[in-house]
């Protein structure tokens, strides 16, 4: 009995080396995964916000929830562009400073966030612990500030969502087939 138990223990700990050795990057495969979570909860709780609300904002001293969407447009540049190796060529808030309509900002959002997948698909384990230049930063590092940035302005327009009565994407019952 003794060792059956031992036969089956090492058959799990074999199972579970193979899982891992075919996972041959789990850091990056798991930012990647993270990054298009965000990523998708935030296109869609741009297009569901009404046009007629892009100018709402909780309180005065805070943004509308079109300048929160412009935000993080402009960041998913200015923090995806170190990793592709270039320099953005827009101005810091270009897309906060020049956009405001729902159409033009949900368009400016896809738009960046397809500039950024381009960064996160190249990212493997090895190539994260990459410095970037004229960064004190990682690849990896650099995305996962990206990352937790997305995050917390998604949180921001949660609050807006449900000022306004609706169910935030990450909040949605999920669709079973």
């Amino acid at each position: 009995m003794i060792r059956l138990t031992v036969l089956a223990l090492l058959a799990v700990i074999a199972g579970g080396t193979n899982v891992c050795a075919a996972q041959a990057n789990p850091l990056s495969a798991g930012l990647q995964s993270d990054y298009k979570t965000i990523r998708d909860y935030f296109v869609r709780a741009a297009e569901k916000m009404p046009e007629a609300d892009y100018g709402f904002k909780p309180s005065p001293d805070v943004r509308t929830f079109g300048q929160q969407v412009a935000h993080v447009a402009d960041d998913q540049y200015n923090l995806c562009s170190p990793v592709r190796g270039e320099v953005r060529t827009g101005a810091y808030r270009q897309i906060e400073n020049s956009l405001s309509k729902k159409s033009d900002l949900v368009t400016a959002l896809k738009a960046a966030f397809a500039y950024c997948d381009g960064a996160y698909a190249a990212l493997t384990d090895s190539t994260g612990t990459e410095m970037l230049k004229d960064q004190n930063r990682t690849r990896f590092g650099m995305l996962n500030w990206n990352l937790w940035h997305t995050w917390e302005h998604y949180g921001n327009i949660v609050v807006y969502l449900r000022m306004k009565g609706l169910v935030p994407p990450s909040s949605e019952p999920a669709h079973t087939s």
